[in-house]
C-alpha cells in the first residue's frame, strides 16, 4: 500500500511544503505495523499540538522566594559585646531587678528580647523603654555602647544627676524621652551631634543654664520639650524660629514658632519668643527693707547734725554782748 498521499497529507498539515520532499514508496502488509517514521493521522482531523509541561515564573517571584529562603536558613546574628557592656551598667546604675545578667550576653533572638523594656532588631537592641517603674539613680555613661540604639525612654522615674555627654556617640538615636524625673546640671550641647534626633522631651526636671544653641541646628527636630526646669537666658533664634505662612521675607501677622511657648513654659529666668522679652529685674524684699533703714538712718544723722549746728550758732550769739561791753569800758571816753 503506498502511503506517498498520506505523507503529503501530512506535511500540508505541518506547515511543511509538499515540494521538493523525497517520499519512498513503502509497501506493508495488513499485518506489518506502521512505520515510526510514518505515523498514521487521520486525514480529516488535524492534529493538536501538545500543551508544553514547562511552567514559567516571574523572575521576581522566584527572587522573593530565594531571599525568603537565605533568611530562613541564615544563622542568628551574634550578640554584639557593646550591648552586653550597655545592659549591664544601665542594671547596676538602675537597680533593674526583672533583668537576669544571665541573658546579657545573649540578649537578643532575632527581633525579640529576653529582657523587659529592649527591643531588639536584627540581633542588636535598638529600643530601651523603661516608663514609670520607679527607678533610680543616674544615668550611666556607658549607655553610650548601644551604638545601634534609636529610641531611649525613660521618663517618669526618679533618676537624679547629669545628663551624660556620652550620650551624643548615639548618631542613630531617634527619640530622647527624659522627663519626668530629677536630673540636674546642663543641657549637654554635644547632643547636637546626634542628627536624627525627632525627638527632645526633657520637661519636669531641675536642669539649669541656658539652652544651648546647637540644639537649633537639629533639623530632623519636631518635638522639642524643656519646660518646668531651671533653665536660664534666652531662647536660641533657630529653635524660635518664625515659619512665615504667607511666604516672603518678611514676618507676616500669622507666624507661628517653630516650638511654642508651652515647650519653655516654667523656666522663671528664660526668656525670648515665643515667651515675653526679659523683664528688669525688680527689687527684692530684703533690698526694699535695706533702703528704707538706710534712709532712716541718714535721715536720724542728718537731724542730729542740725540740732548741733543750730545749738553752737546759739552759743555765739548769747557770748557777742558780754565783750562788746567790756571792750566798750575799757575805752577812753572823749
Amino acid at each position: 500500500m503506498s502511503l506517498k498521499p498520506r505523507v503529503l497529507l501530512q506535511n500540508q498539515l505541518n506547515g511543511q511544503p509538499p515540494y521538493n520532499i523525497f517520499i519512498a514508496r513503502v509497501t506493508r502488509s495488513p499485518k506489518s505495523p506502521l512505520p515510526p517514521k510514518f505515523p498514521f493521522h487521520h486525514p480529516h482531523r488535524p492534529q493538536m499540538s501538545q500543551p508544553s509541561q514547562h511552567h514559567h515564573f516571574p523572575p521576581f517571584a522566584v527572587a522573593v522566594a530565594v531571599a525568603a529562603v537565605l533568611v530562613l536558613l541564615s544563622p542568628p546574628s551574634a550578640a554584639d559585646p557593646n550591648d552586653e557592656l550597655c545592659l549591664s551598667s544601665l542594671q547596676q546604675s538602675l537597680s533593674l531587678r526583672n533583668w537576669t545578667k544571665s541573658f546579657f550576653t545573649d540578649p537578643c533572638d532575632g527581633f525579640i528580647s529576653k529582657l523587659q523594656g529592649v527591643t531588639c532588631n536584627n540581633g542588636r537592641v535598638y529600643k530601651l523603654s523603661l516608663p514609670g517603674l520607679s527607678l533610680a539613680g543616674s544615668i550611666p555613661p556607658e549607655l553610650s555602647n548601644c551604638t545601634n540604639l534609636q529610641s531611649l525612654d525613660l521618663s517618669s522615674n526618679a533618676l537624679s544627676g547629669a545628663i551624660p555627654t556620652e550620650l551624643s556617640k548615639l548618631l542613630n538615636l531617634a527619640v530622647l524621652n527624659l522627663s519626668a524625673n530629677a536630673l540636674s546640671g546642663a543641657i549637654p550641647r554635644e547632643l547636637a551631634s546626634c542628627a536624627y534626633l525627632n525627638v527632645i522631651d526633657l520637661h519636669g526636671n531641675q536642669l539649669s543654664g541656658p539652652i544651648p544653641d546647637e540644639l537649633g541646628l537639629l533639623v530632623r527636630l519636631s518635638t522639642f520639650d524643656v519646660s518646668y526646669n531651671r533653665l536660664s537666658g534666652p531662647i536660641p533664634v533657630l529653635l524660635a524660629n518664625r515659619s512665615i505662612a504667607g511666604g516672603g521675607g518678611a514676618v507676616a501677622a500669622g507666624t507661628t514658632a517653630r516650638f511654642n511657648a508651652s515647650s519653655f513654659a516654667g523656666n522663671k529666668d528664660l526668656y525670648g519668643y515665643p515667651l515675653p522679652p526679659m523683664r528688669g529685674h525688680g527689687l527684692s524684699v530684703l533690698a526694699i527693707v535695706g533702703i528704707g533703714l538706710g534712709s532712716g538712718l541718714l535721715s536720724l544723722v542728718l537731724s542730729f547734725s542740725a540740732v548741733c549746728i543750730w545749738l553752737r550758732s546759739t552759743d555765739r550769739t548769747a557770748a557777742t554782748p558780754g565783750e562788746e561791753g567790756k571792750i566798750s569800758h575799757l575805752m577812753p571816753a572823749y
